[in-house]
C-alpha cells in the first residue's frame, strides 16, 4: 500500500473508530468562534478552484462562506461547483466536527452539486445561526421529506486534489483523491477496504451511528474514496501536503 493510500485509510478508519468514543476523546467539543472558520474571499476562491484540475475548475461556479452560509462568489458555465468545506460539513459523529483548521477544497460535478449544494447551504446556514447538531439533522430530514432536496443521481463525483487543503489532524493532513457518492450500495460491491485495493468507503451522515433514529429519514449515502497520484496542478503527490 502506498504512503498516500495509507494516509487515506488512516483518515477513514481513525474517524470511524474515534466516533464511538467521541464523548471521552473529542478534541473539539464545541464550535470555535466564527472567525476561526472564515477566510479572505480571494484566498477562498483560489483554494476552492485548486480542488480540481484547471480544465474543470476554471469554468466552475465557486461558493464561499459568507455571513449566513455558503453563497455563490463566481458563477460558472460547466455545471461544476467548487468550494472549501469546513469541518462541520463532515459526518455528524466525527471527532473533528468543530476543528477550525479544516479547509477541504472540493469540486463537485453537476450530479453531485444538484443534490448536495442544497444540503451544504442548509447546514452552513444553521451552523452560522448557532443551531445544534440535532436541529441541523431535523431540518435536513424535513427538507428531504418535503422534497426540497433533490435525490442523489448516479454518477455523483467530487474532486479533492488540492495541494493546499487541510483535511484532518491525522497523518499528513491531506491527500489527493476523488469521491463517488452512491445511495444504497454496499462497500463490498467495490471491494473497498480490501488488501491492496485503492478504494476506501465511509457513510456520509454518520461514521458509526448506533441509534436508528439518527439516520431515519436520511438517504443511505455511501461515499467511496479513491486516492490519485497527482495534485490538481499535475505535480506528483509523493511529498506531504500542508
Amino acid at each position: 500500500m502506498s504512503t498516500r493510500l495509507r494516509t487515506l485509510a488512516l483518515i477513514v478508519t481513525s474517524a470511524c473508530a474515534a466516533s464511538s468514543g467521541a464523548a471521552q476523546s473529542d478534541p473539539y467539543p464545541s464550535m470555535a468562534p466564527i472567525g476561526a472558520y472564515q477566510m479572505e474571499r480571494g484566498a477562498e476562491i483560489s483554494l476552492a478552484r485548486s480542488a480540481a484540475p484547471a480544465s474543470i475548475s476554471r469554468d466552475a461556479s465557486v461558493l464561499v462562506l459568507g455571513a449566513r452560509g455558503y453563497e455563490t462568489a463566481v458563477p460558472g458555465t460547466n455545471g461544476f461547483v467548487c468550494w472549501v468545506a469546513r469541518s462541520w460539513m463532515a459526518a455528524f459523529d466525527w471527532t473533528e466536527f468543530w476543528n477550525p483548521k479544516v479547509r477541504a477544497a472540493e469540486c463537485m460535478n453537476p450530479q453531485a452539486a444538484r443534490a448536495l449544494v442544497p444540503v451544504i447551504t442548509l447546514r452552513s446556514g444553521m451552523v452560522l445561526a448557532g443551531r445544534t447538531k440535532a436541529e441541523m439533522l431535523a431540518a435536513i430530514k424535513s427538507a428531504y421529506a418535503k422534497g426540497r432536496v433533490p435525490k442523489l443521481a448516479p454518477g455523483a463525483l467530487d474532486y479533492m486534489m488540492s495541494k493546499s487543503s487541510y483535511l484532518t489532524d491525522e497523518g499528513d493532513h491531506n491527500m489527493p483523491h476523488v469521491m463517488f457518492f452512491t445511495v444504497g450500495m454496499d462497500a463490498k460491491d467495490w471491494g473497498a477496504g480490501a488488501a491492496d485495493v485503492p478504494v476506501m468507503a465511509a457513510p456520509y451522515w454518520f461514521f458509526a451511528s448506533s441509534d436508528p433514529s439518527q439516520t431515519k429519514g436520511l438517504p443511505p449515502v455511501l461515499v467511496f474514496l479513491v486516492g490519485v497520484a497527482t495534485w490538481s496542478d499535475g505535480t506528483a503527490a509523493g511529498g506531504s501536503g500542508h
